[in-house]
């Protein structure tokens, strides 16, 4: 666990990896990851590519999250969250979390992001503001549902399902916006 890691109050669970061809443990995302909405230069809002492997026995279905605990707001920023992702899914392609969640598997869904967009929005630290982390992260859950409502915030998916983790895969990155 690193420095005002946001998993250290969590319930243990088993860790299991998550690798990406589109971002880089411990790098500076890339252009497509950063937010267009926000008018980053270069930025895209295109969800990483996830694949994941290890998870523990029992796992029934899975949860991603997108999360910055550096946003100056006292609840950091949620860019992505997203809620029934059947145990047989291992992978969602780049850009996944388009605003139809093309790249879903059949009965997974987007909940609104903290910006209230039910898709995938990249980072957008504030000028100046310094490095921000981006806690990409794959929960192994014990049911095959969550059970939330579809227009649900992500501290409620989070909420939810802190009963039924088994495992989590972390994929740690970083972005900056110079100052003016």
């Amino acid at each position: 666990m690193t420095a005002n890691d946001p998993f250290a109050r969590l319930p243990e669970a088993a860790t299991f990896t998550v690798t990406s061809t589109t971002v880089t443990e411990g790098s500076a995302l890339p252009p497509a990851q950063l937010s267009g909405i926000s008018g980053v230069p270069g930025g895209q809002d295109v969800s990483p590519q996830l694949s994941w492997t290890g998870a523990p026995e029992g796992t029934k279905s899975y949860a991603v999250t997108v999360y910055d605990p550096d946003a100056p707001t006292g609840s950091g920023f949620w860019h992505w969250a997203v809620a029934d992702i059947p145990a047989t899914v291992t992978e969602l392609p780049a850009g996944a979390g388009d605003d139809t969640g093309s790249g879903l598997p059949e009965g997974a869904f987007q909940l609104p992001n903290d910006a209230r967009a039910s898709r995938y929005i990249g980072a957008a630290p504030p000028a100046g503001h310094g490095p921000h982390r981006y806690f990409t992260v794959v929960h192994a859950l014990d049911v095959d549902s969550i059970g939330i409502p579809t227009d649900a915030t992500p501290a409620v998916l989070g909420f939810t399902m802190a009963g039924h983790i088994l495992g989590r895969a972390l994929l740690t990155t970083t972005a900056e916006t110079p100052g003016r």
